[in-house]
């Protein structure tokens, strides 16, 4: 495979940090093929993809900003961020937890960390991480999250608690703990104020209601959503939304692309309502359809590997 110089940037920009921190074996994560990121649900061994020259350039400024401030909190999270946003998520684990060591009261480092432990499969990780986050925030006020790559209007969506619940409830649910996600996720909803973390939250609340057969309930989750909603940047999760209304059909729906994290979660979502629906012939070749794209940190990819692993 030709290698280009993007992908030179990141294997030198991570080579760099290893020999200052701690190797992958000493912060907990398993040996794996050189290059390679996680293990699948499934047991397939998943590698990034290239990443985009903007990523890169990214990262040059987060890194070098970093080198500058090596114990400014918030460089060690953006360099992580950037990081991750090039693919290499084992590599950010290892800068969130220099930043735990440093800052080991800074629920953000665990919010952050806890992200990527899910982009690798470990999943107990990431919860351990979300629920300390959550404790460290308890009884604080909340804080808007700035976005890693801002939506067209430049105007962020999220808070750090909201993003702690909602990353904890969906965590939970890949384990099909649909209870405990639940939990999170009415946690989460509470401190949601505009419709893109409305709309995000309800749709993952509404499916773990649905497995669970709570159907009132998931109905009452619906109730305030509507097609005129402002929503920004979330329009996957709107859509869905309706189409669980019954205002847009699923096969309207079914024509997305697999390859981005928003059409993987439109097909799960499809994928997902067949299911609850007794329409599980059709859930398998969605989901089937889904896994055969290649963007594995999908969260939407990633929930249809949990399907097709609780089945075994």
């Amino acid at each position: 495979m030709r290698i280009t110089s993007a992908i030179l940037f990141v294997a030198f920009a991570v080579s760099a940090c290893a020999e200052g921190g701690s190797s992958s074996h000493e912060i907990g994560l398993p040996d794996l093929p050189e290059g390679a990121q996680a293990i699948s649900l499934l047991g397939d061994t998943l590698f990034p993809a290239e990443p985009n020259p903007r990523a890169v350039e990214q990262l040059a400024e987060a890194r070098a900003e970093y080198e500058a401030n090596p114990d400014d909190a918030d460089a060690i999270i953006w360099y992580g961020r950037r990081t991750a946003y090039t693919g290499q998520y084992r590599e950010a684990i290892r800068i969130y937890t220099e930043g735990i060591e440093k800052y080991p009261e800074d629920a953000r480092m665990y919010r952050h960390r806890g992200h990527r432990y899910i982009s690798i499969r470990m999943l107990d990780e990431a919860i351990a991480d979300f629920e300390r986050a959550a404790e460290l925030v308890d009884g604080h006020e909340d804080e808007v999250e700035p976005d890693g790559q801002p939506n067209a209007l430049n105007i962020p969506t999220s808070t750090l608690q909201s993003n702690i619940w909602y990353h904890l409830g969906l965590a939970r649910y890949l384990k099909q703990d649909f209870e405990g996600a639940i939990d999170a996720y009415l946690n989460g909803l509470a401190l949601r104020e505009n419709p893109d973390g409305i709309v995000s939250t309800s749709h993952w609340l509404y499916m773990s209601l649905k497995r669970l057969d709570r159907d009132q309930e998931a109905a009452a989750v619906l109730e305030p959503i509507h097609a005129d909603m402002e929503v920004i940047e979330n329009m996957v999760y709107h859509q869905l939304l309706l189409m669980y209304k019954g205002e847009i059909t699923p096969e309207s729906l079914l024509g997305t692309d697999e390859e981005s994290s928003e059409n993987a979660a439109t097909l799960y979502g499809v994928g997902n309502y067949f299911y609850y629906n007794d329409r599980a012939e059709e859930a398998h070749e969605v989901f089937n359809r889904l896994l055969q794209g290649s963007g594995w940190a999908a969260f939407g990819y990633i929930a249809a590997e949990a399907e097709f692993a609780a089945m075994k």
